[in-house]
């Protein structure tokens, strides 16, 4: 297996060998120059291999893989020549809209299937024809079985975000799929945040082991150094007080405010709203239609403040978040990252705080210790930073809740 570092010279898309309609639709839509995952990523998939992609939210990976199909598929055929897993509807919704945007003068189309939304609708899509189906594990085997989509004309396959799909308990799902599909006559693509033994294990079952490239970002991209990152230490009953706080004196047109179930994003939705301010919730108990809906508001602006799970956010692209607020850390470091990867969309500035209160300091120390820029801490007057510590020197204190609310009390003097 080789490994191929994203870190390349600036280049143009004309140079990585995509076709002049597509750098058309690139240029109208703002893409200058491509993010390093596109730039390493790009002229392998135009050569045939199979590239494992280790990138982050909100780093241009589904141009790096969207942009190589939509040269090479044929788009006289009306088949389905290309299909892209991915974990939730958001997402799949995401990708195809992104997908549509580039292939305007390229005449190829791109469908998304995925549950809570009605068969008939998508069968029409798909009866009208589709060259690239995006959908999501549980919807797309419905509709194999149903023969509503068949895979005998597919020759490229993407999983996007597989480290989350497998999280979210879709492996024996992709399994049977990618089963399905000639290993040798297809081009598989496999997009994850993380590397765990459990990713390489499935490409190298699925892919062509001699075929496999793997492309990694640098250490400097994985620190999403585009964010202005803070905390603030505070106690559980502060909370509330403290993010209302934020909120009222911050200037970024869109946030999204992360809680850890969906019990308390319903909650503080309305305690938000009984404050006047203009927040909905999302999360895995809504419908299709309600999420749309919430969604719809929120681009729009009706609605500034969105209060989300990790799970409901997965997919959520919107350009104007200019913030994200953890209301409560999430577990795991790369869960942080994906979380504040909703700001800052390709290239811009973003910024990303979080509440860390005593019984969840350690897990904020891991944090601390993974990215590689400093993240300044807010005191007790809102809006005013005092200067960074140096996180690689902090020593996470692993599974020992005393010695975290130890260390906490010693960081909040």
């Amino acid at each position: 297996m080789i490994i191929e570092d994203a870190t390349r010279e600036k280049i143009t898309f004309k140079e990585l060998g995509l076709g002049e309609r597509i750098q058309k639709a690139l240029a109208e839509n703002g893409f200058e120059v491509p993010f390093p995952i596109q730039a390493a990523a790009i002229p392998l998939v135009l050569e045939g291999k199979d590239v494992i992609g280790q990138a982050h939210t909100g780093t241009g990976k589904t141009a790096a893989f969207s942009l190589p199909l939509l040269t090479k598929i044929k788009a006289a055929s009306r088949s389905v020549q290309a299909l892209i897993i991915v974990p939730t509807r958001e997402l799949a919704v995401q990708v195809t809209n992104e997908i549509n945007r580039f292939s305007k003068y390229v005449q190829i189309t791109a469908v998304s299937v995925y549950g809570g939304q009605s068969f008939g609708l998508q069968n029409d899509k798909l009866r009208r024809g589709a060259h690239i189906v995006v959908a999501t594990p549980g919807r797309l085997i419905d509709h194999m079985k149903r023969g509503s989509i068949r895979l005998d004309t597919v020759k490229f396959v993407v999983l996007d975000e597989a480290d989350r799909m497998l999280d979210m308990g879709f492996i024996d799902d992709i399994e049977f799929v990618l089963s399905r599909i000639d290993k040798n006559s297809r081009q598989t693509l496999l997009f994850s945040a993380t590397m765990s033994p459990e990713i390489l294990r499935l490409a190298k079952k699925y892919m062509k082991e001699s075929n496999i490239r793997e492309v990694r970002l640098n250490k400097q991209e994985v620190t999403v150094n585009s964010i202005e990152q803070a905390y603030l230490l505070v106690s559980e009953q502060q909370k509330l007080d403290q993010l209302m706080g934020l909120l009222r004196t911050q200037s970024e047109k869109q946030v999204i405010v992360f809680a850890a179930t969906k019990r308390r994003v319903d909650k503080l939705t309305s305690n938000l709203r009984n404050e006047g301010f203009r927040a909905a919730a999302i999360h895995g108990d809504l419908s299709q239609n309600q999420r749309d809906h919430v969604m719809n508001r929120f681009r729009r602006g009706s609605d500034n403040i969105l209060v989300a799970t990790d799970i409901a956010a997965r997919g959520i692209d919107v350009p104007t978040v200019g913030q994200v607020i953890n209301y409560d850390i999430p577990d795991e470091p790369d869960t942080y990252f994906h979380r504040i990867g909703r700001t800052a969309r390709a290239g811009a500035q973003g910024k990303a705080v979080s509440l860390v209160s005593a019984d969840r300091f350690s897990d904020f120390e891991r944090i601390l210790r993974q990215t590689k820029l400093p993240i300044h801490r807010l005191n007790e007057v809102m809006g005013i930073a005092v200067p960074a510590m140096q996180n690689q020197r902090r020593r996470p204190a692993f599974g020992n809740k005393n010695r975290g609310r130890r260390n906490f009390q010693r960081y909040r003097r």
